[in-house]
């Protein structure tokens, strides 16, 4: 597995952690952040790699920093 794989999965393991804590569901963000669900779905999976402006879009609606967002092992 490459660099590239494990920071993406990071991130999206991440994503959805956070998300899930705050209760959200998957759609219902990714309609908030202008994204089809299936990329949505896609990011949290770790299958792509979002840039820093869809990340920043995702933590504003999860109300956390990009920082806080970014924050994993």
């Amino acid at each position: 597995m490459t660099d590239k794989t494990k920071l993406q999965l990071a991130v999206g393991k991440r994503i959805k952690e956070l998300r899930e804590k705050k209760m959200i569901q998957q759609q219902d963000i990714a309609a908030a952040c202008n994204i089809e669900k299936s990329n949505f779905s896609r990011i949290e999976a770790g299958n792509t790699n979002p840039t820093i402006y869809t990340l920043s879009k995702i933590a504003d609606k999860l109300e956390v920093s990009l920082s806080e967002l970014l924050k994993f092992d």
